[in-house]
């Protein structure tokens, strides 16, 4: 029987066996790309079905907040793979280990101190946390860098200046309870964190790289990193801008008089909202509703632990290291900006 070359191609493409003996069975795989575009077929032919279904105010608020949170957080995003790049390719172990103090709390304390030289938001931090582990940084130190470099950089302060005027009480409060929050939990992981906790991957220590391979490691570094964290940072957006689309803006007008409860609905709204830390100070002076304490446990905790870090960090050191962390983390966080708010004045 004679054979179509065309028509084998096919048979062979979709069935499991062969029909010439030797031969390798080929399998019909469907990849991200035929998704991709049969998605993209089934938006262009529905379009106008598509509108009016998704034609709703809350998914229209919905959409918005999700590309906001995305537009904010990317660019910042990205720098952060890019600094986790460079320290891959450009920065030996040895470096880092001869500039950080052996003993992990003094570690802890300059960690803290070098989050003011880098302005970036906490999605940033998370790649940059993750390379200086795998160059040989004590977790500790990595993690108090982490929570300390997107909450007390130059720009975020002095984006709470120019949000806060006159009140320069509250810039001194939110860089003092961040910094708190940074070194106590780097401390507390320090006495009583294990690396059982963080997944074999994040802590994989990385050879140091010879000169004519460092831009070649400094690429697939940061593509790595950014493919990694971009997912979760979607998946995080999403849920954030679900349920900034489910929390109803009246809530804040009854807590005017109710300081410890203003205290308690902010630190929850802080995690749930998932605001960069570059703009999370504009959002908190618009609630003119609320005292300043209350504002305050919002802008310290928000930099330090919300949905789309978690996310993050999931992603980064592993679920087992998220669902620990991150709730110790909220409860410190928020400790810290209560006490440094009353120490300041701010009650």
């Amino acid at each position: 029987m004679s054979r179509c070359p065309g028509i084998i191609a096919v048979v062979d493409t979709l069935s499991e066996t062969s029909t010439e003996p030797g031969r390798r069975a080929r399998r019909f795989r469907v990849s991200s790309v035929e998704v991709l575009c049969a998605i993209l077929l089934v938006a262009i032919l529905g379009q106008g079905w598509l509108q009016r279904l998704f034609d709703v105010p809350a998914l229209r608020t919905g959409s918005t907040v999700f590309v906001a949170v995305c537009v904010q957080a990317l660019p910042f995003l990205v720098l952060g793979v890019l600094i986790s790049g460079a320290i891959a390719a450009f920065v030996p172990a040895r470096v880092l280990e001869k500039v950080l103090p052996r003993r992990a709390g003094a570690a802890v304390g300059v960690a803290g101190l070098a989050g003011v030289a880098l302005p970036g938001c906490e999605c940033a931090s998370v790649p940059v946390a993750r390379r200086l582990m795998g160059q040989g940084v004590a977790p500790a130190a990595a993690l108090t860098f982490l929570l300390a470099a997107p909450a007390v950089n130059p720009v975020v302060l002095v984006a709470t200046a120019v949000a806060f005027p006159g009140k320069p009480e509250m810039v001194l409060a939110r860089f003092a309870g961040s910094l708190a929050t940074a070194m106590v939990m780097g401390w507390l992981w320090a006495r009583w964190g294990k690396l059982e906790w963080i997944t074999e991957r994040a802590l994989r220590r990385l050879p140091d790289v010879a000169g004519g391979q460092r831009w070649r490691v400094f690429a697939e570094t940061a593509r790595t990193d950014l493919v990694e964290a971009g997912g979760f940072l979607v998946l995080g957006a999403l849920i954030s801008s679900t349920l900034n689309v489910l929390v109803p803006a009246k809530w804040f007008g009854v807590l005017g008089d109710q300081l410890v409860l203003g205290i308690v609905v902010m630190a929850v709204l802080a995690v749930v909202l998932a605001l960069c830390s570059e703009a999370d100070a504009f959002v908190a002076a618009s609630l003119t509703a609320l005292p300043l304490l209350p504002k305050l446990v919002f802008l310290v905790v928000g930099p330090a632990v919300d949905v789309k870090l978690f996310a993050l960090q999931a992603g980064t050191f592993g679920r087992a290291f998220a669902v620990r962390f991150a709730p110790v983390t909220f409860v410190v966080a928020a400790a810290c900006a209560v006490v440094t708010g009353l120490v300041v004045g701010l009650a």
